[in-house]
């Protein structure tokens, strides 16, 4: 299922490779389901990273957010997925999800995850 997901995500060369600087993209409707009760899940997804080699196109990027619309998942792997993904298609020098979810039940949740690449192939 990740491989089909992740393949919708397309990437172009970065023009300046070796300069470091970071991306900032909001995404403030994402949406999943619920895999307990089958209700839908809303929340903010920003997205953060410093691009290497290639950066990721935006209106893919849309594209494969909106498959989870009927995904069952929970935020935790929601989140984590994404991340997973965006960096196998764009291998940034480092990149940072924030998910926060709308509240339930009263509660409200952010899940972060980051990831760091441990080497860098010229």
């Amino acid at each position: 299922m990740t491989a089909a997901f992740r393949n919708k995500l397309e990437t172009f060369a970065n023009q300046f490779p070796d300069r470091e600087y970071t991306v900032e993209i909001v995404c403030p409707e994402f949406t999943s389901v619920c895999p307990k009760t089958g209700q839908p899940d809303f929340g903010a997804l920003t997205i953060t990273y410093a691009p290497a080699a290639k950066c990721v196109e935006l209106k893919s990027l849309k594209l494969y957010l909106q498959q989870f619309r009927n995904e069952g998942i929970f935020y935790e792997h929601a989140t984590n997925r994404i991340l997973d993904d965006l960096v196998a298609a764009v291998e940034p020098r480092w990149m940072q999800l924030v998910a926060a979810f709308t509240p339930r039940g009263g509660i409200t949740t952010t899940v972060t995850a980051q990831f760091k690449a441990t080497h860098r192939a010229e």
